[in-house]
This record gives structure tokens, sequence and C-alpha cells, in this order.
């Protein structure tokens, strides 16, 4: 895990929860956050680390102990969700995370948020929600791909207790923070949990975070050419 800076303000210490920093998640991330890499190499590496992270976000969802009979004729002793789930992506980015959710639970409600970060003050503006009608009573995966100030991810958090969600069964799911994303969350709502593959070294003077990866949304989606020359 890179060396991060968080706020000394004591926290809950199950709050943050970074994937296993792997020679082959760190391959992943090396494809993925290459310059020259094709749309299609960016996509292909970018649904196999968030497939890890969805993986990964299951096993913080309650679960309960369940026998399993096998066909051997023996019991195994498993266990399954406790309590329904739901998804909700943050427009336009958080929409690329709904692909993996939908092949490991392809029953699971998904719900929409539409936050933009202004250009010039780095505000989020809330626009738009469509989430389940039951969400208070279940928990939720917020998805994005981003965590950098922190600002749209407490927004729909914010937006999310509005709509009866409680916030510790909110799980925020995110493929790269910085600790001034993450220090903000945990401030704002120190009861919900953070999953991310990596944190990153800083935010520069436009935000972005550095090493960073660039625009994830433009890089997904294919509205981002990628330079021909490394100038």
């Amino acid at each position: 895990m890179t060396n991060i800076q968080l706020s000394a303000t004591p926290l809950h210490k199950d709050t943050l929860h970074v994937l296993p920093q792997t020679n082959g998640l760190r391959g992943i991330h090396s494809a993925m956050r290459d310059r020259m890499a094709t749309q299609d190499v960016f996509v292909f590496n970018a649904r196999r680390v968030t497939r890890l992270l969805m993986e990964f976000a299951l096993d913080f969802l309650p679960h309960e102990n369940i026998d399993v009979k096998t066909p051997s004729g023996g019991v195994y002793k498993g266990v399954q969700l406790a309590m329904p789930f739901c998804g909700v992506s943050i427009l336009r980015a958080g929409d690329s995370m709904e692909i993996e959710l939908r092949e490991i639970a392809p029953q699971v409600p998904l719900g929409k948020m539409l936050i933009q970060r202004d250009p010039v003050t780095k505000l989020p503006k809330f626009f738009f929600a469509k989430l389940p009608e039951d969400i208070a009573t279940r928990q939720v995966l917020l998805l994005d791909p981003m965590l950098a100030t922190g600002g749209t991810a407490v927004e729909a958090i914010n937006q999310l207790i509005a709509h009866g969600a409680k916030p510790e069964n909110i799980v925020f799911v995110t493929i790269l923070s910085v600790a001034d994303g993450l220090n903000y969350i945990m401030q704002a709502h120190p009861e919900v949990r953070i999953l991310t593959s990596a944190v990153e070294d800083c935010l520069n003077e436009h935000a972005f975070m550095l090493p960073g990866i660039g625009d994830f949304g433009d890089r997904f989606f294919g509205t981002y050419t990628p330079p021909t020359v490394i100038k």
C-alpha cells in the first residue's frame, strides 16, 4: 500500500480497505495506466481490477451460516448473504463498474446518480438520482472509479442517506483514491466503508491524482484518443 497520509482525527478502524498489492494487481495497473494504452487494453484491464473489487466488496456485506448438501452426500458448512443489497453508480464513469457487478450478481437492483464537479471551483453539483425504493432495507455498493477530492463521493453519500440508506450500510467502491478524498469521506461519514485498489501519491493543482490514470470515463468509453508519439 502507498504510504497514506491520513488525518490524525480518530477514525473508524474498519473504514479503509485496500486490495492486496500483488504483482498481478500491479501488472493490471501498469497496463491500464499506460498513456499509450488503446481503449481495448484499458477496458480489458479496468474490468479485471473492477471484478477483483466487486468480489472483495461482497465480503464486506453481512452473511449468515448455511448447510449445503453436496453430491457426495456430505454437508458443507457455508454462508450466504444475510441482507439484500443494491449497486448505485455515479454517472458516467461509475457505469463502467456495473458490468462486473452484474456478472456476479445478475439480479441486483442498480441505481443511478448524476453529480458533476465544477471544472473551476471543483465543487460537486447534484442533478439527478434514481434509486431502489427499498434502499433503506439494503446494503449499498456505491460505485465510482475515481476518488480525488472526495466532494462528489460525499455528496453521493449525502443523497443516499437523504433517500433512507443507513451510512453503516454503505460501501464505497473505487479503483483509485488519494488521501485528500479518503480523509474527506472519513471525516464526513466515518461509518461508511471504503474499498479501493490503489492509493495515489497526491493531487496536482488541477485536482488530478498522481501518478494517476487520466480521465477514467473518457478512456473507458472511448472519448479519448491516446497519443501516437511520446513527447
